[in-house]
């Protein structure tokens, strides 16, 4: 007897899926729809059927191998971007054994592996891009030494220290979902726009990544609103996290490593303008008319848009401005 082909929800078919912001701030998920069997059958043999290992089944342009900035770029973003998921396992890992119940515990036991999946796409397009397999874990390493010390050490210090220190799972499960993936996710979403005709094979490496940020973004929503439903008084040490969380991002240099690759990539983009002659970014602008201000602008933007949605669906509609008043 022929196996049954699972049915694959939307949100995690390849096709049919929204893009980030809008499935961030447009679906609900929880953590008892994503347990490790949907997991199994919507994720590894929906999403993933076909790009388990490489996150893609493009070619790779032949000028993506050319050393210049354009390339950089996307060495120094793949790199960075490694880096950043390789240590949200191990946060992510105290979450697993902080969970409170089962429920919680199989669904952070799959971001675990998203996230391991995430770094490791990441540091095989690096391979795809001319980077030597030998070496390479070094290779990302030594590049990403400031960026790990300035950038992810104070956040991952922080997002654990709250679950495995504080005990406060719920906690930590707000900070990663508001402040560490809601500042990071609308990048990621740009990552994907930017790379569409100058890489397609880092476009659908983005693109699948997305779609599982989607996931944990809407799930870490729903765990924090059914726990403040029901104990109301949390909030106000829901609130002063959200706070601390804002703060701590606001003394981060991320702007200086955000802005390091994309004035790379402003220079490489011109190189290749034949191709980019007509691509909007967004609706109404075209990716050749914007500088490397205006995109990062316009990620932090995407953040405070997200926020606008997703604090009052957590029951935290006055959080929103903690989000949204941060220095530009």
């Amino acid at each position: 007897m022929t196996a049954a082909v699972p049915q694959i929800p939307v949100e995690a078919d390849w096709d049919r899926a929204p893009n980030l912001l809008d499935g961030a701030q447009e679906m609900t998920l929880t953590a008892e729809e994503c347990d490790l069997g949907y997991w199994l059958s919507a994720v590894a043999q929906g999403t993933l059927r076909g790009r388990a290992e490489a996150g893609h089944d493009a070619e790779t342009p032949a000028h993506m191998k050319e050393d210049g900035p354009l390339r950089q770029a996307l060495v120094l973003e793949l790199g960075n971007r490694s880096l950043a998921e390789s240590r949200a396992v191990d946060v992510l890992s105290h979450y697993v054994i902080g969970a409170p119940g089962v429920v919680e515990q199989e669904f952070f036991t799959t971001q675990v592996v998203d996230e391991a999946r995430h770094a490791m796409i990441f540091r095989k397009h690096l391979v795809d891009l001319g980077v030597p397999a030998a070496g390479l874990l070094g290779f990302i390493k030594e590049q990403g030494a400031d960026y790990t010390r300035r950038v992810l050490n104070p956040i991952a210090e922080f997002a654990t220290g709250v679950v495995r220190d504080e005990g406060d799972f719920i906690g930590a499960v707000a900070v990663f979902t508001i402040v560490i993936e809601g500042v990071l996710a609308p990048a990621a979403e740009l990552s994907e726009r930017k790379w569409t005709l100058l890489d397609p094979a880092a476009a659908e490496i983005a693109r699948g990544a997305s779609i599982d940020e989607i996931r944990h973004l809407t799930v870490g929503s729903s765990i924090v609103r059914e726990h403040l439903a029901r104990n109301p008084s949390y909030r106000p040490r829901l609130i002063e996290l959200i706070r601390r969380g804002r703060r701590l991002w606001d003394e981060l240099p991320s702007e200086e490593f955000v802005l390091e690759r994309e004035e790379l990539f402003q220079q490489g983009m011109f190189a290749h303008a034949e191709l980019l002659e007509d691509y909007e970014v967004f609706p109404g602008c075209r990716l050749l008319e914007t500088t490397p201000k205006q995109r990062y602008d316009l990620a932090e933007q995407w953040t405070d848009d997200m926020a606008e949605v997703r604090l009052p669906y957590m029951g935290v509609p006055e959080a929103v401005d903690i989000i949204r008043n941060h220095p530009r």
